[in-house]
Formats: structure tokens, C-alpha cells, sequence
């Protein structure tokens, strides 16, 4: 899998489809790699013909592992001492900001999941050049009186790391099952496929939690969406437990003309029975940009 340089880490990226094609770049989200963005649903976008860009943050999958920075002290974080957090989202928008540069792409549409989402909207904040159109999946501006997760989701957060194959996968089985989408719930064998071959490629729990720090460390993007002036989607599940919908609204509320999808029965994941119709939406985005991307 080919490398990408950029400051000062290295990040593991895909690509797909016809380099001339305008470039969709895809972020994923918490602890979440590369192939989190499932093949089948990358090649209905190379259907829409985008040329799509797939990669593993910092600290995740194949990118650069940072345990040199320690594990960050999330019980001090939330008493208003970040001291421990090593790195912030605008550090993860730099990252993503430096691979286009690698890849010869002056701009992309971006598309964020969860963090990812974040990591997309601060993109558009820092770097706006870059950014042709946004749309942010199951996400949330920084306000904390937003997007909260229900007592259930948040507990998966606080869940210490395993160390066996069997445990880690049991908890991605169970822990899907929470944040899933109860009007599109996938198949026990689905979960664990998923969970196994997240694994087998890359298992870096503590590279997971330096990703949190940095979520709870960052300031409130509403400031900054607020100055956002590309085509932006908002997509959101009404029954996602990890990020409460008014996450999303509170997005397309921020940025100026942002349309809102909201899905009745979608959690927090990406079930395959909504993939055309997000993939539909991510497109006609796309095509309201009116220009190629770059």
C-alpha cells in the first residue's frame, strides 16, 4: 500500500477510479481505518464517476502509530487540563491537507464520517482551497450542548482496551449492536467479518484513545463553519446514539446554505441498505459544486 509523507507522519491511502476523474477524499472516524469506507460503497462512488482517495489517519491502520506521545489523561482532560493531549484536529486537517499535496491534488470534495467528519469540517476551516465541496456523516460541530452520546454509546467510550482476539472482537460485535442503526441492523456474521478484518490489518487501542483527546481538546468549530463558503451536506442518522442528531443540525445550521439529510432508523454506522442514497446525496453535492476539484 503506498505511503504517503506528510507533516511529519506518514499516512497509508487508496486510491480508485480515473486519476482525471474530480477527487472525492474519504476521512473515517474514530479509531476507524481505511477500509471502515467498505469497498462495494467506494465503487458506487467511482460509479458517480469521482476518483476516490481512502486513508488511515495518524495513529490508526497502516499511518504512523505516535506511542511515543504517551497515553493521554482523559480524566484530567475533562477537568479542563489538556497538558497530556498530544495533538489536536487541526493537526489531523494538516495531515489530510499535506497527502492532497502528495497526490498532486490542489482541490477535493471531502466527505468526513464521525470524526472524520470533524477532521473534514476543520479541513474547510484551515484550508479552504482545498476544499471544493464538504459533507460531514454522523458528525458534530465541537458544542458541547450538541451531539451528545446517550449513557449507553458513552460508556463504550470509556471502555478499557483487551489484549486477546477474541475479547476485542466480542467488544466490536457488542459495541456496533449499540450504536448501529436499529432500522437497518447488520448480520451477526457481517459484525464480525468487520471486526476481524479490522483487526487482522491493524489493532492500535491506544492510538484510539490519543484520537478522543484530541476531539475533547479542540475548540467549537461554529466560529469557523460559519465562514464556510463551498457546498456543503449534512448527513445524519435520527437514531444515532454516539452522536445525537442535533449534531448534524447544529453543522448545517453553522455553515451558510448546508442541506441536511436526516435518515429515520440510521445510527451510528453505515448500513448497506442506505448506500445508494447516500452515495446519491455525496454526488449531487458534488455536482452542485459545478466544478472538477481541482
Amino acid at each position: 500500500m503506498p505511503v504517503a509523507k506528510t507533516n511529519g507522519v506518514e499516512l497509508a491511502y487508496e486510491t480508485l477510479g480515473d486519476p482525471a476523474a474530480p477527487p472525492l477524499l474519504l476521512i473515517m472516524g474514530l479509531g476507524a481505518q481505511l477500509i471502515d469506507w467498505p469497498q462495494e460503497f467506494c465503487e458506487l462512488l467511482v460509479g458517480q464517476g469521482l476518483y476516490v482517495v481512502r486513508f488511515d489517519n495518524r495513529d490508526t491502520g497502516l499511518s504512523t502509530i505516535l506511542d511515543e506521545l504517551g497515553v493521554p489523561d482523559l480524566t484530567a482532560l475533562r477537568s479542563g487540563d489538556p497538558s497530556s493531549v498530544p495533538y489536536l484536529l487541526a493537526d489531523m486537517a494538516a495531515d489530510t491537507a499535506g497527502l492532497l499535496d502528495e497526490l498532486g491534488i490542489a482541490r477535493a470534495h471531502v466527505v468526513g464520517a464521525s470524526l472524520g467528519g470533524m477532521v473534514a469540517q476543520q479541513l474547510a476551516i484551515d484550508h479552504p482551497e482545498r476544499v471544493a465541496s464538504l459533507c460531514s456523516i454522523m458528525s458534530t460541530t465541537g458544542d458541547r450542548a450538541v451531539g451528545r452520546p446517550t449513557p449507553q454509546a458513552a460508556a463504550l467510550l470509556g471502555r478499557p482496551p483487551v489484549t486477546t482476539r477474541e475479547e476485542v472482537l466480542a467488544n466490536a460485535v457488542s459495541g456496533s449492536r449499540v450504536i448501529g442503526s436499529p432500522g437497518f441492523p447488520a448480520a451477526e456474521e457481517e459484525l464480525l467479518r468487520r471486526a476481524s478484518a479490522k483487526y487482522d490489518r491493524s489493532y492500535r487501542p491506544l492510538g484510539t484513545l490519543r484520537q478522543y483527546a484530541a476531539v475533547l481538546a479542540s475548540p467549537d468549530r461554529t466560529p469557523g463553519l460559519r465562514q464556510v463558503r463551498v457546498p456543503t451536506l449534512v448527513i445524519h442518522g435520527e437514531d444515532d446514539p454516539l452522536v445525537d442528531v442535533s449534531g448534524g443540525r447544529a453543522t448545517a445550521a453553522a455553515v451558510p446554505d448546508a442541506r441536511l439529510l436526516t435518515v429515520p432508523g440510521m445510527g451510528h454506522d453505515l448500513p448497506r441498505a442506505l448506500w445508494p442514497r447516500i452515495v446519491e446525496a455525496i454526488a449531487g453535492n458534488v455536482r452542485r459544486a459545478g466544478e472538477d476539484g481541482r
